[in-house]
């Protein structure tokens, strides 16, 4: 039987990043799952998004280019950008959701960060500083939400293959491998559906202790929560 029957899952940006392998393992497990296309999440467009009632499971998933940059040459074009990716609409999604959950006694919030603020990266600072948001907002506000049976959790993930950060065009270089051989304890880039089976079990039954964690999934990479 499937760990989500009958429950509803809404996933953002679902056509990229995590979101193709989370709707499927979601709907493989017996979840109904709204897959929406959204990326900047305007009020308008999540009173939209939830007209028929805010989901049991809300997968946060945002994503931009780092746009790499020494401190001395971050545009603000660039740093805005980063944030009304990254920032603005995961709040506004997490506003939005966890007072019908609150109200119903349950929820699950599950945001797919990134692991870039946990240990840092030279020519990164913007899109680390606006990752690091994502994970400091999200661990006070599941304390803050753990009370009313809410639990919300960050995956923070690197060297998972998606198509904004590790496409398959990048994978196979030679300079690339070099780099991961280097880098990452495990030696190589993990599968997507990886990252979808621990955002599984964040929204299934059995996850009821674990709250405002980031959870770091990087292969070694990083072992902090920040």
């Amino acid at each position: 039987m499937g760990q989500l029957l009958g429950k509803s899952a809404v996933i953002t940006s679902a056509g990229h990043y995590m979101g193709p392998a989370i709707a499927d393992l979601f709907e493989e497990q017996g979840a109904g799952v709204t897959r929406d296309a959204g990326e900047l999440y305007p009020d308008t467009a999540i009173t939209e998004l939830f007209a028929a009632g805010v989901p049991d499971i809300l997968v946060v998933n945002l994503a931009e280019p780092p746009r790499p940059a020494t401190v001395n040459a971050i545009t603000d074009a660039d740093w805005d950008r980063l944030f009304d990716k990254l920032v603005h609409p995961l709040m506004r999604l997490v506003r939005a959701a966890s007072g019908p959950m609150k109200a119903r006694g349950s929820g699950k919030i599950i945001a797919i960060t990134s692991a870039a603020p946990l240990r840092g990266i030279p020519r990164a600072s913007a899109y680390c500083a606006a990752r690091g948001a994502q994970n400091s907002f999200l661990r006070a506000a599941g304390l803050e939400l753990a009370k009313a049976n809410i639990q919300v959790n960050a995956i923070a993930q690197n060297y998972v293959r998606n198509d904004t950060y590790y496409p398959d065009s990048i994978l196979d270089r030679d300079n690339f491998k070099l780099h991961v051989q280097q880098m990452v304890p495990t030696k190589r880039v993990t599968e997507s559906r990886e990252t979808a089976q621990l955002a599984l079990y964040l929204a299934g039954p059995d996850s009821t202790h674990m709250v405002g964690q980031i959870l770091p999934f990087a292969g070694g990479w990083t072992t902090s929560t920040g």
